[in-house]
């Protein structure tokens, strides 16, 4: 099977190696749902570059904010997004992390 007969979530959890890219867990899949780092009720989309691996724990309590204004008060889970979720647009990790310098 190759990248084109996967559908886009099992591409993006197999891209992300089934790790939630917020607590860092390896999961089976069927405990793993796609996030939006940019909520698509505040401006984001279905791209690749806007979704990455969640668990489904950290998905509902990231509930509707987005990845930025959900990472600021929360270092560990922050660090955990910055090093497993390199393939989600820079501009999104940009923001991530002058979310954290702002909260100082």
């Amino acid at each position: 099977m190759d990248a084109a007969d996967l559908s886009l979530r099992d591409r993006i959890f197999a891209r992300d190696e089934y790790r939630c890219v917020y607590c860092a867990g390896l999961y089976p899949p069927e405990q793993l749902s796609l996030d939006h780092v940019q909520p698509r009720m505040r401006g984001g989309d279905n791209s690749e570059g806007n979704l990455v691996t969640a668990c489904k724990a950290c998905n509902t309590r990231k509930g509707s904010l987005a990845a930025w204004a959900w990472l600021a008060d929360l270092p560990p889970e922050r660090a955990n997004f910055l090093r497993f979720a390199t393939a989600v647009w820079p501009r999104h990790r940009r923001a991530v992390e002058e979310a954290a310098r702002r909260k100082g």
